[in-house]
């Protein structure tokens, strides 16, 4: 493997020290994860990264960027010594960015981002040679990450970028400085740090701010707030590109979820197109439509990204689909499970539900002789003091008359599980932990089942005892 950094680049790039000669493949931040030749990056967390340095050299690492050497690290270990660690990686960053010839698209929304950039993913690397940022690496050390680990030689490049309060797009923005910029949808989340969805709005749309020139920016014009995004577009004399059911550009002109899929129907500047995702959702189907836009914008071929974007599966926690067979003896003891259980607002919710309503339950396989659709919920966090009416007002959705029981998780949730009819309504649990305890017993063979809530729910530990039912069957 060639080399990502040699220390005579990365000390330049940050104006660091190196301590001997040295060549690194890849960066890292986490030992747990590092591979060998990595730089590791003593970043200060939750622990200080150089308590780790020794470890990560002894598993191969190398070299490592610190501000001094840690005590039990040899006088001749390879080192590259800087003033501060994420500043310098956030130089390295900018450094990897103006070496490269790549395309670059930003990502950012309050729904979708992570899905939409593993579309892209899969979109253009069909393409060329692609760079895409990992997880959800879209915060002040995740983007310097990102493009502090991308090679020189990288056609295109994906960088997600996210926020929790205002002034941290910009930033990050600048300096991933894309070619293209993209707003998934703005919603109700991180409300917490807003006064309104307005000003959500505004922060999601500093995202221009880091276009190059002549950058193009895309934009969900379905939203109350589009006027806003395309302000912020115009004020930076960016090309606008919009998309959804109201845009004259990539206009989405019918969307079918049928079973595990979604067909889409729309018109790009005028001319029918017809494709399909292996994966149900009506905001899989906007997002990937401008996905399909953002391709067009960064040079790729617009008819392939439509072929190969059917290839996209959801990332785990974000509308995964499996099979849990809750019965060794029997193969057709399945219970579907849909695993959302990574985030939550108001707008993803809806679009959950949307999901789960249009599964296909299968009867006569379990002890309850219907297979039902069944919503297990977490709280849903940040939305500030408007919290309990956002919870309850999902009783209001349409597709929840679709689902046959909606058990909740979390003090928030008993908003909703108050407000829900009685035919409905299931348990309700404190917390994740006195749900996964007793979760075998609300669930059945021919069931479809949702999870989905906010992160730090911890609603994923309910999915982790479902999918324990399968192990146990096995065993």
């Amino acid at each position: 493997m060639s080399a990502l950094w040699t220390s005579a680049d990365a000390a330049v790039a940050t104006d660091g020290t190196p301590v001997g000669t040295w060549s690194v493949t890849g960066v890292s931040i986490d030992t747990r994860t590092i591979k060998e030749g990595d730089l590791f990056v003593a970043l200060a967390a939750a622990r200080d990264g150089h308590e780790f340095v020794a470890q990560a050299l002894a598993k191969g690492a190398g070299a490592a960027m610190v501000t001094h050497r840690p005590e039990g690290v040899a006088e001749d270990a390879p080192l590259l010594i800087v003033d501060e660690v994420l500043p310098a990686l956030e130089a390295l960053g900018r450094a990897a960015r103006a070496r490269t010839g790549a395309r670059v698209v930003a990502v950012t929304g309050s729904v979708g981002k992570t899905s939409t950039k593993e579309m892209l993913r899969d979109v253009l690397s069909g393409q060329g040679r692609c760079h895409v940022a990992e997880a959800s690496y879209n915060n002040h050390w995740g983007v310097p990450l990102t493009l502090a680990r991308m090679p020189q030689d990288s056609e295109f490049a994906v960088i997600e970028i996210g926020m929790n309060h205002a002034g941290e797009i910009a930033p990050l923005a600048m300096m991933a400085r894309p070619h293209v910029a993209m707003v998934t949808t703005v919603a109700a989340a991180h409300l917490e740090a807003f006064d309104n969805i307005e000003g959500i709005a505004r922060e999601k749309a500093e995202i221009f701010r880091g276009l190059e020139p002549h950058g193009t920016a895309v934009i969900n014009a379905d939203l109350e707030v589009t006027p806003i995004l395309r302000a912020a577009a115009e004020a930076q004399r960016a090309h606008i590109i919009g998309f959804g059911e109201s845009a004259p550009d990539y206009r989405l002109t019918g969307v079918k979820l049928i079973g595990d899929a979604t067909v889409i129907s729309a018109e790009i500047s005028g001319a029918p197109v017809h494709f399909k995702l292996d994966s149900a959702g009506r905001h899989f189907a906007m997002n990937a439509l401008g996905v399909l836009a953002v391709a067009d914008a960064l040079g790729a071929d617009a008819a392939i990204a439509a072929t190969d974007i059917g290839r996209w599966r959801p990332p785990a926690g974000r509308g995964t689909r499996e099979e849990v067979c809750l019965d060794r003896g029997d193969a057709e003891a399945v219970m579907e499970l849909i695993d959302d259980a990574f985030n939550a607002n108001p707008t993803s919710m809806s679009a959950a539900l949307e999901v789960l309503a249009a599964a296909q339950p299968k009867d006569g396989l379990g002890r309850v002789s219907k297979g039902r659709r069944i919503a297990i919920l977490g709280d849903m966090l940040e939305l500030g003091p408007g919290e309990h009416a956002m919870h309850a007002g999902l009783a209001e959705l349409d597709y929840i008359t679709d689902l046959d029981l909606v058990h909740c998780v979390g003090p928030r949730m008993r908003a909703l599980h108050e407000a829900l009819p009685q035919a409905q309504r299931g348990k309700w649990f404190e917390g994740a932990p006195e749900m996964a305890a007793v979760v075998h017993r609300l669930v059945d063979a021919g069931d479809v089942v949702l999870v989905k809530g906010s992160k730090g729910s911890k609603v994923s530990t309910v999915v982790d005892a479902l999918r324990k039912l399968g192990q146990a069957a096995r065993d």
